[in-house]
């Protein structure tokens, strides 16, 4: 009996994804502090279209686009160090926005007049400098990009460094804990339009590059030694890898805060649905870690409404539970007879 001729295409898992994450955005716009909202209601109310139009559609193409560069982030990092288990966060970058993050708040963040300010620019911007300064510290620490383990010690030492010096800041300054959890814990509530627009505009870069530089990915899949023999040119590639890595991951954090798992898991759930080179996967990955921090946002607004659960929390139950059962599968096939 012959196959299904679409079955494990790369095209059409990418066509899937893009109508899900279509229809995900599209139930986001519909879901209120109340339950779902008919969309009839909206079209003939001026305050509802509003909500919709400011509040909601932005949220979820917001969670949309920064589960994307999270995706992204996460293939680019298993890609590059070779490694099924490294994360977007891997080379510091969220520890270093959660001491921008920190700093911000210590020195402002208490003050009423700064407030509304900080939320809207201070903590996105001090998010996103600490990710960055913390990658460039790294490559500062592993003195280059020329050995991978050198590099990932580095980053590995850096975000421990600088977590300890976030938790630090909040125990001297206890008044800035709260700014601190929500940060933390991860949320898209305060995503706005400007901030969907500056991550769609990041993504685009990002996955252009990371298509660009996808081959040298496929080169690195079978090692050094052969990369090196097929005459490309691994030092710069690598720096342009974890520019765009950086770039990606700071994008994402400065406006959503730590989102676990996202990242980690994405390319785990692309590779067990095809088998494909990086060309594909850095596409997939993408469009699949928007679908997941997309759903995570809706069941984050439905599962205590009118509350809602901080989304960083449901993506590290849901991402800990996929990766643990994805364990016990692989265990379970290699002892099976």
């Amino acid at each position: 009996m012959t196959s299904h001729p679409t079955r494990g295409s790369p095209l059409w898992l990418a066509l899937s994804l893009w109508v899900l994450c279509a229809l995900g955005i599209a139930l986001g716009s519909a879901v209120g502090s109340t339950g779902f909202e008919s969309w009839w209601h909206a079209w003939h109310d001026d305050i509802a279209w509003q909500i919709v139009w400011d509040i909601r559609l932005p949220r979820s193409l917001g969670a949309c686009a920064a589960g994307a560069l999270l995706g992204l982030a996460g293939a680019l990092a298993q890609g590059l160090f070779r490694n099924p288990l490294a994360d977007p966060y891997l080379l510091g970058s969220a520890s270093g926005a959660s001491f921008g993050v920190a700093v911000a708040l210590a020195l402002f963040g208490v003050h009423p007049f700064a407030t509304e300010f900080l939320v809207r620019l201070g903590l996105t911007g001090a998010a996103f400098v600490g990710a960055v300064l913390a990658v460039l510290l790294t490559l500062v620490l592993a003195r280059g990009v020329q050995q991978t383990l050198r590099l990932l010690l580095a980053g590995v030492i850096v975000g421990v460094v600088l977590g300890a010096m976030a938790s630090l800041i909040t125990l001297m300054r206890p008044d800035v804990l709260q700014g601190m959890q929500g940060f933390l814990l991860g949320s898209t509530s305060f995503i706005g339009w400007n901030a969907c627009v500056l991550m769609l505009g990041v993504l685009s870069v990002c996955l252009v590059l990371a298509v660009v530089l996808s081959r040298v990915l496929d080169a690195l899949s079978l090692g050094e030694s052969t990369a090196l023999s097929l005459g490309l040119p691994l030092a710069p590639v690598r720096v342009a890898l974890v520019c765009v890595l950086a770039l990606a991951t700071g994008a994402a954090v400065a406006q959503t805060g730590l989102v676990a798992f996202v990242g980690l898991a994405a390319p785990h759930l692309v590779r067990s649905r095809v088998k494909t080179s990086h060309h594909w996967m850095v596409v997939l990955a993408a469009l699949m870690g928007g679908l997941l921090l997309l759903a995570a946002d809706l069941l984050a607004r439905l599962l205590w409404a009118p509350q809602e659960m901080p989304v960083g929390v449901l993506t590290a139950v849901l991402g800990g539970g996929y990766l643990l059962w994805l364990m016990y599968r692989s265990q379970t096939t290699r002892t099976s007879p």
